[in-house]
């Protein structure tokens, strides 16, 4: 046993991986199931070490609510669970080395449930109920559990268990260690009968110190056997360290400061009676007014379980690498809870240690879940008759070993860094730990059905508020941030005093009913200054609700009451979202025309359609070329020999001026029409603009003077006249007017340098 330990650990989270395994000989090659036979005989063995002495202790936990004659029962209903889970899953396909025990937080919750909705109902029913009723009744309630459970699998709904925010798991683990702590404080005591937590104060004379000191023997080899040796697992050496001592001190004669033992087990095989008593249980006139209670506690019960179950899943699988699937595990667990409780189980989960400690020793398929159910159901053959001569006081240190590790250590170590002052953002922390106190303290001082529903609340509380910050990302006038497209000297000096009348909104994550109400209230507020046309950016936003729709559509009707122009972009054609707003009539009410396919071009209509409001007149079918920002303050005889050197050129919708990596040098000078620098991105056929010309700009000016390739690919937006100045005639305009070549080349400099500016402002303003 020694030499296992050493080579592949007991699965604790702090003990090495296996080793890699030896080659393989012939005869393992030719029967590849005996390559893995040997490991799986190991892990199953050692799983089964570590699973038989905590079960025992989580069986007497889950019916310790019944009183003390149930020992004996928990102590088998705990060992039953295991063989029939893990038998169980094997015939359901588990292809898995994980182990399917009691778990603590799980048992915990059955022996809170059995607590409050069975011996302490107010009900006819379990109020009359005979103790075999009442046990038949607990695992109904298991059973019931595990077919809810089993569903929550088939409806493939275990994938959103893991959307349950972390508080509120915290927040049931600290309150099963705090309970679970509680119910053994009167076994670690020595109490003859039970005592209360709160009553204990009360009974300090009767306080049996050395049955005390044995639970704390017991409690810290538990929690610090790991540092003491590696060849025995903590679990086992906490029991072994707590029984010898016991019965040290009771050698020396010092039996009256001891406990009782856990008393006579008689051995009997698990068979699937239980079954049949929950049928005779529904033929009670009294049951159906009782099943509402207890569907209620089993619905509880199925939710924690199924949580804990898939999270352990997933740590398993981290460890193991075999992929888990979530729902598939839950329908396994499930039905193995309902055939534990037919047999006079308790409910099942993952054990994270039995698991590590199967796959880590060697075992590799799921037929180590077979040796490990045959080695408990040897076992129970074996110490039924010793387990009899257990102290309870070693049951009730391990179970306090268990509360100790079962406080969630992020609680812990926010509560002392919010103390000191650690954090730079305590609002979100205390928020999280305000939500642990919630359901910790609903688990506590109500019942953990309650406890279960505050958690549902609060978690959706908590999404919603976490997802109801400001749906807008970003919002900007465009007296700052301006289209790609570059202006001529005119139409930016109309356009500088009154772009600001521009405001866009980025939008980012999903506008629905907790986020919709924000956006209108921003959009009411920008209307406070000079507006005429509101930009809603939709490119990051993934999800629109009803809500959201009618908001947009509340926000047009409003914009257009009060003469302002709305326009949507980043609204994908044949996107779910288009498609949704299609069918919201949002679309229709907007017009295509408003819907533009980025936040540029959408600032680009809004600036055309100011010009076009404020232009004195009409713009000229052709721009001068007097009126070039390039050729500023040219003299007639310098216009004179520049128009010598000029030469017209026309281009059709879609016809490339140059193309991107073209070697031409030509400069050219927009007098009709538009044109649009592309440049192409990875992928076939992707693109993106990167700006647009006006009538009165230039451009080709960077080959001009660098003498490089062409950077982008510019092609004309619809009909374009150009006046160009090719390289050639450029050198002639040097060489016989080199004071039209420098005014011209400072005018294009000065030009580069307004281009700068803007580059600058706009950058500035969306990085701030």
């Amino acid at each position: 046993m020694a030499n296992m330990s050493q080579r592949f650990g007991y699965g604790l989270p702090d003990q090495p991986a296996p080793r890699a395994a030896p080659q393989a000989d012939a005869s393992a090659q030719t029967h590849p199931w005996r390559a893995t036979l040997r490991g799986d005989l190991i892990g199953g063995f050692a799983a089964a070490m570590l699973t038989i002495p905590v079960s025992m202790g989580y069986g007497i936990l889950a019916l310790s609510a019944l009183g003390p004659g149930h020992l004996a029962q928990g102590v088998l209903a705990g060992l039953y669970a295991p063989v029939v889970g893990c038998i169980v899953a094997v015939l359901l396909g588990a292809n898995t080395t994980m182990i399917y025990s009691p778990r603590s937080i799980v048992t915990f919750l059955i022996g809170s449930i059995v607590a409050t909705s069975v011996v302490n109902s107010h009900l006819p029913m379990p109020r009359a109920a005979t103790p075999e009723m009442l046990i038949a009744i607990v695992f109904l309630l298991i059973f019931l559990a595990g077919g809810l459970q089993a569903l929550i699998g088939l409806l493939r709904f275990g994938t959103l268990v893991k959307y349950v925010p972390a508080p509120v798991i915290a927040g049931f683990a600290n309150a099963a260690a705090f309970l679970i702590f509680l119910s053994q404080l009167d076994v670690l005591n020595g109490f003859e009968q039970h005592v209360a937590a709160w009553s204990i104060p009360l009974h300090l004379a009767e306080v049996k110190w050395l049955n005390l000191l044995v639970g704390v023997i017991t409690c810290g080899l538990v929690l610090k056997g790991a540092r003491l040796t590696k060849a025995v697992p903590p679990t086992i050496l906490g029991m072994a360290g707590g029984i010898a001592s016991y019965y040290v001190l009771l050698f020396l004669g010092l039996h009256s400061q001891l406990g009782p033992v856990v008393g006579a087990i008689p051995f009997s095989w698990p068979d699937p009676h239980y079954f049949g008593e929950f049928v005779a249980l529904t033929r009670n006139v009294d049951f159906w007014s009782f099943a509402p209670e207890l569907l209620t506690g089993a619905l509880s019960l199925a939710l924690i379980a199924s949580l804990d179950g898939v999270l352990c899943g997933r740590l398993v699988e981290a460890d193991s690498g075999h992929r888990v699937d979530a729902n598939r595990e839950l329908v396994r667990l499930g039905v193995g809870n309902m055939a534990a409780a037919g047999f006079g189980g308790i409910a099942n989960g993952v054990n994270l240690g039995s698991s590590f400690a199967n796959h880590r020793s060697g075992a590799r398929t799921p037929f180590s879940l077979v040796v490990h159910s045959v080695v408990i159901l040897a076992a129970i053959l074996v110490i039924s008759p010793l387990v009899g001569y257990l102290p309870r006081v070693v049951i009730g240190g391990m179970l306090t070993a268990v509360s100790i590790q079962l406080v969630d250590r992020w609680t812990l170590a926010s509560c002392i860094n919010l103390v000191k002052g650690e954090f730079s953002r305590p609002q979100s922390v205390a928020l999280d730990l305000l939500v642990i106190f919630a359901v910790a303290v609903a688990a506590v001082m109500i019942n953990v059905v309650v406890a279960v529903g505050v958690g549902i609340v609060v978690t959706i509380l908590f999404f919603l508020f976490r997802m109801s910050k400001s749906v807008i990302r970003r919002s900007y006038r465009c007296d700052v941030v301006h289209s790609r497209r570059s202006r001529s000297n005119a139409e930016a000096d109309l356009l500088r005093g009154s772009s600001s009348r521009i405001v866009v909104f980025e939008l980012e994550g999903p506008v629905f009913f907790g986020t919709a109400e924000n956006l209108a209230a921003s959009v009411d507020k920008a209307l406070r200054e000079p507006t005429s046309h509101v930009i809603l950016d939709l490119k990051r936003v993934h999800e629109i609700d009803s809500t959201g729709a009618k908001m947009f559509l509340q926000i047009h009707e409003q914009l257009k009451k009060a003469g302002v122009t709305l326009l949507v972009s980043s609204l994908a054609p044949g996107s779910a979202r288009a498609q949704f707003l299609q069918d919201m009539g949002v679309t229709a009410a907007l017009k295509s025309a408003n819907l533009l396919p980025d936040a540029d071009r959408a600032i680009e209509r809004a600036e055309d359609e100011l010009l076009r409001a404020l232009a004195d007149e009409p713009p000229a079918e052709e721009v001068s070329p007097h009126e070039f920002a390039a050729a500023w303050r040219f003299e007639p005889a310098e216009w004179s020999a520049l128009e010598r050197a000029l030469e017209r050129r026309t281009y059709g919708a879609g016809d490339a001026v140059f193309r991107e990596g073209d070697t031409s040098r030509d400069l050219y000078l927009i007098t009709k029409g538009s044109a649009s620098v592309y440049l192409l991105l990875p992928g076939a056929g992707r693109e993106t603009r990167l700006a647009t010309f006006s009538p009165g700009t230039v451009f080709g000016e960077l080959a001009l003077l660098d003498q490089q390739a062409r950077s982008a690919t510019i092609e004309a937006d619809g009909e374009l006249v150009c006046l160009v100045l090719s390289h050639d005639a450029f050198e002639e305009l040097a060489r016989d007017h080199p004071a039209v070549a420098m005014k011209l080349l400072a005018g294009i400099g000065r030009e580069l340098a307004n281009r700068l500016r803007r580059a600058s402002r706009t950058i500035h303003e969306l990085a701030s």
